[in-house]
């Protein structure tokens, strides 16, 4: 049978969801603990592989098993075994037409910013931290140029392995709350480190090293070098994955708070 999950972490002290080498991944830790579970090799695939200091409120993940167990000891046994960082929320029998990456429709991210002089105490590793005054009109601005499918080569990283550098970025809202400053992004999907290139522009004219007119001028150029710099991994959480209703997934709130 296919199983898919739900999967909240913290990403701080992982180099990154996929497996590799020796490293300790959230992947890793997600498969040897449903292994144990189903007493037989579990391989996961996620909706979205995070990177190092990346974390989630809602990852997805799918799972193929001859073991035969109920969502509830699915999610009581994984989390047993599971280290700290990482929690399983749900899980539930899917039609094997589910896939966590290629079915999803669209993912939400969000990135969060302390902005005030001092740094970060115990949001440290949670939040990025700027200290110049961030002025959000201004980004707002900036952000309207960068809404609609459009080719985001400019925000991409060079690694990239995308076929296409083509994506619908469906919302780019940024709001303010006493000195944080969250950046909501919405698209039917992302290119490596496409949301920390986004976030790293919007910044900057924020900031008031740019215009908001800058941000226009990144994306026609079709060109990574335009870009400007790729903003920490710290402050940024994949939140939401959305699929049909017909595969019954959970959608939780993407406005909870994050702590």
């Amino acid at each position: 049978m296919r199983i898919a999950a739900l999967i909240e972490y913290d990403g701080s002290c992982f180099s990154g969801w996929q497996s590799q080498g020796h490293a300790r991944t959230v992947q890793r830790c997600v498969e040897e603990a449903l292994s144990r579970v189903a007493d037989e090799p579990v391989r996961v695939s996620a909706a979205g592989r995070t990177d190092a200091g990346v974390h989630a409120l809602a990852q997805v993940i799918h799972f193929d098993t001859r073991a035969a167990r109920t969502p509830y000891s699915w999610v009581r046994g994984a989390n047993s075994n599971l280290p700290p960082e990482i929690a399983l929320l749900w899980a539930g029998e899917v039609p094997e037409t589910f896939h966590a990456r290629f079915a999803a429709t669209a993912r939400h991210y969000r990135y969060l910013v302390l902005n005030r002089s001092v740094r970060p105490t115990y949001l440290a590793r949670r939040v990025t931290h700027e200290y110049r005054p961030l002025d959000v009109a201004r980004m707002r601005e900036a952000a309207r140029y960068l809404i609609g499918r459009h080719d985001f080569t400019s925000f991409r990283s060079v690694q990239c392995e995308a076929r296409s550098p083509v994506r619908e970025l469906r919302v780019l809202d940024i709001e303010r709350r006493g000195d944080l400053v969250q950046l909501h992004a919405c698209a039917d999907g992302f290119l490596h480190h496409m949301v920390r290139n986004l976030a790293g522009v919007l910044l900057a004219i924020g900031a008031g090293e740019r215009p908001p007119e800058w941000a226009r001028e990144v994306l026609e150029a079709r060109d990574r070098t335009k870009g400007g710099v790729t903003a920490p991994a710290d402050g940024l959480y994949l939140t939401a994955v959305e699929y049909p209703e017909s595969f019954g997934i959970p959608r939780l709130s993407n406005d909870r708070p994050l702590w």
